[in-house]
């Protein structure tokens, strides 16, 4: 028999195992069919996933664009496993990285350049990658989907949807080459966050964190400051490190209310605030309205990523820049992804990786 014939003979699994979170706190590793792919799309063998902040809060509280009983996980590489009809560039087997969502490209947000708020951003968000299977769709097999080289694991392949969330917020401020940025927290995304300013050549970026074995990581993995406390302690540790001014940059990655109120006070005059971390529906914040007029202190608040950003963060993963191998403090089965869930949410590493 020809390695053809051999191969048709052979169907796929009907059936994959997967974590279902059935409501807020009950998980459960259930058999769900597996998924086939359509035209345009690619079934992915799942070989690693992330945890990460937004899975700990989905399964504490839920979440509204997830809403239970739901397969989730979003942070993901693995292998195609099925490809469909009219996909240009991938063949089955082949190791890749992908991000979970797509824009449409036609919508008002899509024609003026917002990609990341396209309402099939949330609409067609893919969850799934604490199971053995998903279903890429088109738009994200077409537009965010690459081939993952030998030179980085799966784990690491799987930073692709958080980094090019991080690049998304650092390309709406300038990074000049002798900025001081300071990172609020000390957690997954705000580490994230220092690898890829500093693989953007940026030397001085300070970590404000509360517990000392995080403000060790940042400083093992490259932070020139790490600085106890809290950010409302933090002032008068980054007059010293900017000789008076404040920062250039400063990126918020808690999603606390009292942090954000916090951030603008850290920043120089004419200096950005990045308010990376999203708070919860109807949080309210104030800010000091005399400084930030008369001291040109600048906000934004990025949300998700477009298809540059996608672009730029597997560049920077690919080439070797980032090391975000260094981020992944464990790798635990399908099982026993609540006990990961578990260590993420009580700090005791940065993220896991979950290995069906």
């Amino acid at each position: 028999m020809s390695e053809r014939s051999s191969r048709e003979t052979v169907s796929p699994p009907a059936m994959m195992r997967a974590q279902m979170l059935h409501r807020p706190g009950e998980l459960e590793l259930v058999d769900v069919p597996r998924p086939s792919a359509g035209p345009g799309e690619v079934i992915l063998r799942v070989r690693a996933a992330l945890t990460c902040g937004t899975d700990v809060k989905l399964f504490l509280r839920g979440h509204p664009i997830f809403p239970t009983p739901t397969l989730f996980g979003h942070e993901y590489a693995g292998e195609a496993a099925e490809v469909g009809a009219g996909v240009h560039g991938f063949k089955e087997g082949d190791a890749l990285m992908t991000v979970p969502t797509a824009p449409c490209g036609e919508c008002y947000y899509c024609q003026h350049g917002d990609e990341n708020l396209c309402g099939a951003i949330k609409r067609d968000y893919v969850v799934g990658g604490f199971g053995e299977y998903v279903r890429l769709p088109a738009p994200v097999v077409r537009r965010n989907t690459f081939r993952k080289p030998s030179s980085i694991s799966f784990a690491e392949a799987a930073l692709l949807e958080p980094l090019s969330c991080v690049v998304h917020g650092l390309a709406m401020v300038p990074l000049a080459p002798d900025a001081t940025v300071v990172l609020l927290g000390a957690g997954a995304i705000s580490l994230l966050h220092l690898l890829a300013v500093r693989a953007l050549g940026i030397d001085n970026v300070a970590v404000v964190g509360r517990g000392e074995k995080r403000l060790e990581q940042a400083r093992h993995i490259g932070a020139t400051a790490a600085i106890a406390g809290g950010a409302e302690n933090a002032a008068d540790a980054i007059a010293r490190i900017t000789g008076g001014r404040g920062a250039d940059v400063v990126v918020e990655c808690t999603g606390q209310a009292a942090v954000w109120e916090s951030a603008p006070a850290l920043a120089r005059r004419g200096g950005w605030v990045i308010l990376f971390g999203g708070c919860a529906a109807g949080t309210q914040v104030s800010f000091d309205a005399h400084r930030m007029h008369y001291d040109q202190v600048r906000l934004v608040s990025p949300f998700h990523f477009t298809p540059r950003d996608v672009a730029q963060a597997h560049e920077l993963l690919v080439g070797g820049k980032i090391g975000g191998g260094r981020l992944i403090s464990a790798e635990y089965g399908l099982e026993d992804l609540p006990l990961a869930l578990a260590r993420h949410r009580r700090g005791e590493g940065i993220k896991y990786a979950v290995v069906p």
